[in-house]
């Protein structure tokens, strides 16, 4: 969705595919943040191959960051290894990445949206998919496993924009309007953090905002789909759902509001219990305002959850009811790299948040 490029943003989220560990009891109490890097970029995506590659998409182009993690800490090993994409595009901004494999996926926000696949092992790209359009906008992309992916973005038609790779991201297929809802004149999706697309086993959810404000499901890896409408404000384009996390197959949280309105907390926070079939908003009018982000704690259970947002770093224990404020930090996306450490990344920084 086209908005003030200060708080536009896309950051993809790699849900897990795997059965959760045992629960972590701990409770959070405060957040330390340490600065990895400083500079005139604005990240709007992150994603992970392993314990020493951090993948990202931002206002220039895409990079990469390697790290170490060594007991919990995360050190920055060579800053000199940001790389910028290459000349080939007339689209630099970058807010939709993923990793697969040993293969790195960015794909631009606007016309011509062209997605690349890297290589990381010899550093070879190649442009994979192409689309022009005056209204091409996307948002987020995500991999179900090695070989199946999917990449979100704005309606150009009668409904939401939806690429599905099944060869490891070799071809990528547009999802014709006649398989997928019909949308709301003036719905859209909100490049915020790349989290609009969530993946937990063959389901995929996906976050819309704008007038209304929705969530698509689909069971089975994007084949039939249905859509649901949420309590999430709504009815202008700056207002609804901006991030959504799952922490398994039926518990999940949505967050947003209105970017424009930072501070205020109305109807900006909602949780399902059934796969997303209903949303019940949570702390309507209380904790956090505007978020761009949410994430569930790894290993908690489903009742931990962290949203971040320009509005600073909030956590609840109870699943959304109860908030505490831990950094006036702002940041536009992060991910847990285990249960008390995460990658958060914003306008010029990237950095670690140690939860304690």
């Amino acid at each position: 969705m086209r908005f003030s490029i200060y708080l536009v943003s896309s950051v993809i989220f790699f849900a897990c595919g795997e059965q959760q560990k045992a629960v972590v009891q701990r409770d959070f109490n405060q957040v330390t943040v340490q600065m990895l890097s400083t500079d005139t970029m604005s990240i709007r995506s992150l994603t992970q191959i392993n314990d020493s590659i951090i993948g990202f998409g931002y206002d220039k182009g895409y990079g990469f960051l390697n790290l170490i993690t060594t007991d919990k800490t995360l050190f920055p090993v060579d800053n000199s290894n940001f790389i910028s994409q290459d000349a080939q595009s007339a689209t630099a901004e970058q807010r939709a990445t993923a990793f697969s494999g040993s293969h790195f996926f960015s794909l631009g926000v606007g016309s011509p949206a062209v997605l690349r696949k890297h290589d990381v092992n010899t550093g070879q790209s190649r442009i994979v998919y192409v689309q022009q359009h005056e209204a091409v906008f996307y948002d987020a992309m995500a991999f179900w496993n090695k070989n199946e992916g999917i990449a979100m973005g704005d309606p150009t038609d009668d409904c939401m924009s939806i690429l599905i790779t099944r060869d490891g991201g070799e071809q990528w297929k547009k999802i014709n309007c006649e398989r997928l809802p019909e949308i709301v004149k003036g719905e859209a999706a909100f490049a915020a953090s790349n989290s609009n697309i969530v993946l937990h086993e063959e389901n995929v959810w996906i976050v819309s905002g704008g007038v209304v404000s929705r969530v698509y499901h689909s069971s089975d890896k994007g084949n039939s789909w249905s859509v649901v409408s949420t309590p999430m404000i709504s009815g202008a384009s700056t207002t609804g759902a901006y991030a959504m996390d799952f922490y398994d197959t039926q518990h999940g949280m949505i967050v947003g509001g209105d970017y424009t309105k930072p501070a205020s907390n109305n109807a900006n926070k909602a949780v399902t219990k059934d796969a997303g079939r209903s949303w019940n908003l949570v702390a309507d009018n209380n904790g956090p305002g505007y978020k761009s982000c949410i994430r569930y704690v790894p290993h908690s259970g489903g009742d931990k959850v962290v949203a971040i947002g320009v509005t600073g770093v909030s956590y609840s224990p109870d699943n959304g009811n109860t908030w505490k404020n831990l950094s006036e930090e702002g940041f536009y996306t992060m991910q847990f790299l285990n249960d008390t450490t995460a990658i958060a990344a914003g306008k010029n920084k990237i950095a670690t948040l140690h939860f304690q």
